[in-house]
Parts: structure tokens; C-alpha cells; sequence
């Protein structure tokens, strides 16, 4: 089952946002395992786990989460790799991974994920990607057509293969994965420790998005944007750091943008944006430690690409579902305002222009039905 059935509305007994078409651009394949899931494949390759009862093991992770930092917050994911070093277990986590994208009504998913972390069990690389693969296609299939997925091949930022996996997911373009992500502990490893690699990437034009403005601030984010040429930012919450508020003396209030600020707005990169994550993580510990301190909202209003995430569903017990409630909750969001970051997510993602016409028709017309 998924993580989370819950049922989600809009303020005052709205729409149900689960049943609101969806694009999900930042998910972590790592992230997303069932508990339960975890506690048969641990019992089956005997890997240790702080609890075998799938509640409580849920309740740890979320528990070991909220720690403030990303660094204490990315250990939790030695437990979910370590039951994913098989091509069973992968086949088997990305087809339920998919079917509970499926059961919250997301109708295109990106799903991310470091094939150097799964090499244990003896996989090749080529061969965790088309595991994975496989266990996509088999819960698309399931589905009727009523989801589309693609695979964004991530390298860990702090190792020294980014070369390696920029060339495994350029050779699996045309079955299954649509860009590439560099992930890890941020602070220390810039985007520019890989340059070659993006450099490499750039000329076969394949799409990017780098993690970035999460754990580190603007030049992290410059990094990024140009020695990664990144499409989109992973997180990017930081780039608030590049924006003045100031009472414009009417009752309103100035915001003056930063030359970083102003690109990443003016050229409307999209910002991968998770707000439970960011708390978690410690991102937004400048502004607050509240949901309402978040910078979304400035952001949104600012006219920034925003769209809203999961990052990890497990680590933060939520669902894109949930995610868009709080906010919604927090900032007083309509059915148009959560249209607008669906339809951002669609033209964000690494998808033909085709596509991503269709999907935002799409979520066009499920908004207005709702």
C-alpha cells in the first residue's frame, strides 16, 4: 500500500487534491520505499533494521529526518539502498514506487536515482538502469496509460564518476531515462568539481538539473547554472538569498533581485521546490523553522518557476498530495494557484514539447472539472 492514503482537500472542503492531475519533477527512487517493503526485503538479504514493524520503521525515518541538516538527514538512506542491490529488489521498488505516484494522481513522474549506490549485489551499472526500467514499465503498463515516467540518472557530487554516469544515462536516452541530476551532501562539492562532465553532456544535448540552493547558497546555485547548464534547480530555495525586501513606503513591499536571482527568474528556470524537505533539511533555516516562513510564496508571487515536490516521500512522510495541501493550508492557494505549479512542472520537464502540451491539457482540463 502507499505511504499515504490519505485524502487531501483544498481549504474549506474544496477539491480533492489527490485526484488532481500531477506532475512530480524531484523524487528520489531511494526515498520512496513502502516500510513494509523495506522490512521484507531486509528479512530476505538479512539486513539489519532498527525495527521490523513497518509502522514504527516509518515513524523512524521520518523521526531520523528531522535533524536540520542535510548531512544527517542523507544517512537514513544507507537503510533504503542497502535492500536494493538486486535486480529484483530494484525491478520491484520502482514498480511500486510508480504505483503509488499513480494512486496520488500524478500523470508524469521524474524519477531520480544513483546507479554507483546499487552495485553491491553485483549489477552492473547498464543493469541496475535497466532494472529499474523494468519495473517502470510494468506499473505504467498496469495503469492504462494514465501515467507517463522517465528516469533522471543522478552521480553522487562528493565521488569522482560523474563522467561514468553522465555516459550510462546518455546511453539509455531512448529507453527510459530523460536527464541527469548530481545529488549528495552540497556544502564542499560544487557542481564545477564536474564540469567535464556536464562540459561532455552539453554536446550531446542531454537535459540537466543539478541539486542546488539547498545545503549551500548563491554560488552553489551559480555553479550550477554555469559549469552544470542546468535546465532546473534542485531545491533552489537559496536563491532567495539574491532578494532585497523593502517597504516600497505605499503600503507595499519592494523586492530587488540579485544578477543570480534576476537570471534564474527572468529566464524562468524551474525551481524543484520541497517544502517538508527544505524543513527538514535545514534549507530555510535563515527565514524560520515554519512552513509559513518558507520562501515559496515571495517566490510564486515574484513570478519565479516554481513547483512544488516530494523529495523524499518516505523520509518525509508526505505525498505530493500532502505537500500541495500545506502549502495550499499555509498561503491560502486556490485550484488556480496549484494548476500553475502543475502546469510549471510540465513545461520544466525533459519531456518533447508534445508531450508536455498534453500533459498540461491534461491538467487543464482536471482542475476545471474538479
Amino acid at each position: 500500500m502507499s505511504a499515504d492514503a490519505t485524502t487531501y482537500r483544498l481549504p474549506d472542503a474544496g477539491a480533492v487534491i489527490n485526484d488532481l492531475p500531477k506532475v512530480s519533477l524531484h523524487d528520489h527512487l531511494d526515498g520512496g520505499l513502502r516500510p513494509a517493503t523495506i522490512v521484507e526485503l531486509a528479512d530476505s538479504s538479512g539486513v539489519a533494521l532498527p525495527t521490523t514493524d513497518a509502522d514504527a520503521l516509518g515513524q523512524w525515518f521520518a523521526d531520523q529526518s528531522n535533524s536540520g541538516s542535510l548531512v544527517e538527514y542523507l544517512k537514513t538512506f544507507d537503510v533504503t539502498t542497502s535492500v536494493m542491490q538486486t535486480a529484483p529488489q530494484l525491478h520491484r521498488v520502482a514498480k511500486e514506487f510508480v504505483e503509488d505516484l499513480v494512486a496520488d494522481g500524478v500523470v508524469y513522474g521524474e524519477i531520480r536515482w544513483a546507479p554507483e549506490q546499487h552495485l553491491q549485489g553485483g549489477l552492473t551499472l547498464d543493469q541496475t538502469v535497466e532494472a529499474v526500467q523494468a519495473g517502470i514499465e510494468e506499473a505504467v503498463d498496469a495503469a492504462g496509460g494514465t501515467i507517463r515516467v522517465g528516469q533522471l540518472v543522478t552521480a553522487m557530487r562528493h565521488a569522482d564518476r560523474a563522467q561514468e554516469i553522465a555516459e550510462l544515462a546518455v546511453r539509455h536516452r531512448d529507453r527510459g531515462v530523460v536527464g541527469f541530476d548530481i545529488a549528495g551532501a552540497e556544502a564542499g562539492f560544487p557542481p564545477a568539481n564536474h564540469r567535464a562532465a556536464f562540459d561532455w553532456l552539453a554536446t550531446q544535448l542531454f537535459p540537466v538539473t543539478v541539486h542546488a540552493g539547498e545545503a549551500d547558497g548563491l554560488a552553489s546555485i551559480r555553479s550550477a547554472l554555469v559549469d552544470g547548464r542546468a535546465l532546473r534547480l534542485g531545491h533552489g530555495v537559496r536563491i532567495f538569498e539574491d532578494i532585497a525586501l523593502s517597504d516600497a513606503g505605499d503600503g507595499s513591499t519592494l523586492a530587488t533581485l540579485g544578477e543570480v536571482a534576476s537570471w534564474v527568474r527572468d529566464r524562468e528556470v524551474p525551481l524543484e521546490v520541497a517544502p517538508s524537505s527544505n524543513l527538514q533539511t535545514g534549507a530555510i533555516a535563515a527565514w524560520g523553522d515554519e512552513l509559513a516562513d518558507h520562501p515559496f510564496d515571495v517566490l510564486y508571487q515574484l513570478g519565479f518557476r516554481v513547483t512544488v515536490n516530494t523529495d523524499n516521500r518516505l523520509m518525509s512522510n508526505t505525498s505530493l498530495s500532502k505537500e500541495l495541501a500545506l502549502l495550499a493550508g499555509t498561503f491560502g492557494y486556490d485550484l488556480d494557484d496549484l494548476a500553475a505549479f502543475q502546469i510549471n512542472a510540465a513545461l520544466g520537464s525533459f519531456l518533447p514539447l508534445e508531450d508536455r502540451e498534453e500533459i498540461i491539457a491534461t491538467i487543464t482540463a482536471g482542475h476545471q472539472e474538479a
